[in-house]
């Protein structure tokens, strides 16, 4: 049987860290040093009104800049393998359509689509990624149907909050991306730092 892997989007596959840093610079929201997006964050909060600045700079970078945001070094180079060795590739992810602190309301999924369009997801000597294995889920709980409906054997995430939840179903092999030194997951989900560990996970050992 075709094994499914399932990826998630924001922050595994498209890294917004650079793109948040340098807006966040700009709107003076920052100093120098913060350079992740965990950085940003945990500075911008601390802010007067530190969480609508937050949420005013997502909307901004996953919406209007979207366009400026970066593949994920060796998230291609994967999903190439997995089409390579013949195995379904679907992208789930909990995204909005909109955000609430947009002006300029932007469509997120439009946004993301726009965005995969434009690194090569779709092209058929590339990625060749159909449009149809891509979902946008607009609760937690939607994302986790999904995953079971479309029959994942493995899902990859950033966000062990997912596999923490009761519903998220037991088969499915749970990977979490953790590139910021998480090294053992609370729920034994498999712990890869790095596109290229998980390349070498599934296409040297065979999981």
């Amino acid at each position: 049987m075709t094994r499914t892997i399932g990826i998630d989007f924001d922050n595994t596959i498209v890294s917004y860290d650079e793109l948040l840093c340098r807006t966040a610079l700009d709107r003076g929201l920052i100093g120098e040093s913060d350079r992740t997006k965990r950085a940003v964050r945990d500075r911008v909060r601390q802010l007067p009104d530190g969480e609508i600045e937050w949420q005013k700079l997502q909307a901004l970078v996953y919406g209007p800049l979207m366009r400026q945001a970066l593949v994920i070094e060796g998230a291609e180079e994967f999903i190439r393998c997995c089409r390579e060795a013949g195995l379904t590739v679907v992208i789930v992810s909990h995204k909005t359509e909109y955000a609430n602190y947009d002006d300029t309301r932007t469509n997120l999924r439009i946004a993301a689509l726009d965005w995969m369009e434009a690194h090569g997801f779709f092209e058929r000597s590339r990625l060749a990624l159909s449009r149809s294995a891509v979902y946008f889920e607009s609760t937690r709980a939607d994302k986790i149907a999904r995953i079971k409906n479309v029959g994942c054997s493995h899902f990859i995430d950033d966000l062990e909050e997912v596999f923490l939840e009761p519903s998220f179903p037991s088969d499915v092999h749970k990977i979490l991306y953790a590139p910021h030194g998480a090294t053992v997951s609370a729920n034994g989900a498999t712990v890869m730092p790095s596109w290229r560990a998980l390349r070498d996970y599934f296409f040297d050992s065979r999981a």
